[in-house]
């Protein structure tokens, strides 16, 4: 697994690639994770021999995000002897060059997760460039295109990357949630801890905080709803560069003693945060999954959320809760969330649906569908070729070496040109 974040990184793809990792290693497979380190790893994983951390920059760029510094002989050694049958890729930048790399020159399936909307975070490399975004697209695209299977993690986001020319297979398989897990936590416990009074009605959002994640408009809309309403609080758990803006806005509209800033909460207590809450509201549009949403709804918690790729597939309009237009202002999402908080029945109802929807999402069936996705690959691939320890040939591997380099420049190059090629046309660069 080549991933350009992971724990302890606060964040949907890190929690993904954990995941998925510890239910094929319950499988009885063995797993190699290949990631950035971060502050808070420092370089080491005492739980898990199976990490290797590359040397990387830290808060690349003002992000809470690990820049790796290319070190290549530490990978390859590593992967030498680990001998994997499989390369899976999370990203299609930094370390999943690194993954193109290491299947290209053993000649190993590539499979590519396509988590993120790459598009949506480009402001932590450019501000705000079209032209930027649109080569995010491309290059993603072009990435998908020379791996060996694609994994979408919503059929939203499979119908997108297959329109934006993505040839490769595409699966959709989304990330598992541990339903028995969320569905039983101390809801009373945290509240206590937290001083959330017992009878408060609480609105709970979880994630990281970052711009990408539309929190802004989540804060603003969420202090509307609870101007005239004393018994509302709205419970935020994650860490991020938004947590600040968060604060100010319900400062601002002296609402902040009952803003409940709990911070990064793993294990039961992330439960237990989950079960503190009466409803959960989402508004991020670039999501390719919302796995936090499916995780609320395992707790029994009915959803308020923009309909975007991986909300629309979990949230089911007045089923479970409400799914609002991309468009939606923050009034509209502010009054829809007072109604929904106020009705006890609503709440109820909805509830009792989304334990029902979580079930499709357990993590031991999503576990199954990728590892039937590898032992497909590796039926319809000749596997290793060269000498019988499974190694190239010398002469092969320098070729297959060259021939991966060529391809991650080309890639890059036809992901820029098509962008240069339309910003002439339209007569500027970098709008």
């Amino acid at each position: 697994m080549f991933t350009n974040t992971y724990l302890p990184h606060v964040g949907g793809v890190a929690r993904s690639v954990s995941i998925v990792t510890r239910d094929l290693r319950q499988m009885g497979n063995h797993v190699l994770v290949i990631a950035p380190e971060y502050s808070d790893s420092n370089g080491r994983d005492e739980n898990d021999l199976d990490v290797l951390r590359v040397p990387a920059i830290q808060n690349f760029n003002g992000s809470d995000f690990s820049l790796r510094i290319p070190v290549p002989f530490i990978i390859d050694d590593s992967i030498d002897n680990f001998k994997p049958d499989v390369i899976h890729s999370h990203h299609p930048y930094l370390m999943g060059d690194a993954a193109l790399r290491a299947a290209g020159r053993r000649r190993l399936p590539l499979i590519f997760t396509h988590h993120t909307r790459y598009e949506e975070y480009t402001h932590y490399v450019s501000a705000n460039s079209d032209a930027m975004k649109q080569f995010a697209v491309h290059l993603s695209t072009e990435y998908a295109n020379m791996c060996t299977s694609v994994v979408a993690p919503s059929r939203s986001i499979a119908r997108l990357i297959r329109e934006r020319g993505v040839i490769t297979p595409v699966k959709e398989i989304p990330t598992g949630v541990d339903t028995g897990f969320f569905s039983k936590g101390q809801g009373k416990k945290f509240r206590e801890e937290f001083g959330i009074p017992r009878d408060a009605l609480v609105i709970g959002h979880l994630g990281r905080l970052a711009p990408e994640k539309n929190l802004l408009f989540l804060a603003r809309a969420i202090s509307d709803s609870m101007a005239d309403l004393p018994r509302l609080r709205f419970l935020v758990i994650g860490q991020g560069p938004s947590e600040d803006e968060i604060i100010r806005i319900f400062r601002e509209k002296k609402l902040d003693d009952r803003l409940i800033m709990a911070g990064k909460q793993t294990g039961n207590r992330l439960r237990d945060a989950y079960h503190a809450m009466d409803l959960f509201v989402f508004a991020s549009k670039s999501e390719t999954q919302g796995m936090v949403i499916t995780e609320a709804m395992a707790a029994g918690l009915p959803v308020i959320a923009i309909d975007a790729p991986g909300a629309r597939e979990v949230v089911s309009n007045s089923k479970n809760g409400i799914l609002l237009p991309p468009d939606t202002s923050e009034y509209i999402f502010s009054e829809t969330v007072r109604d929904a908080i106020l009705s006890s029945q609503k709440l109820s109802r909805w509830g009792k649906a989304a334990l029902e929807t979580a079930g499709r999402f357990d993590r031991k069936k999503c576990a199954e569908k990728l590892f039937r996705l590898y032992e497909s690959v590796l039926a319809d691939s000749e596997g290793y070729a060269g000498t019988e320890n499974g190694y190239l040939k010398t002469w092969e591997k320098l070729l297959a070496a060259i021939r991966t380099e060529w391809d991650l420049v080309s890639e890059k190059a036809k992901a820029a040109i098509k962008i240069v090629g339309k910003d002439q046309k339209e007569g500027g660069f970098g709008k």
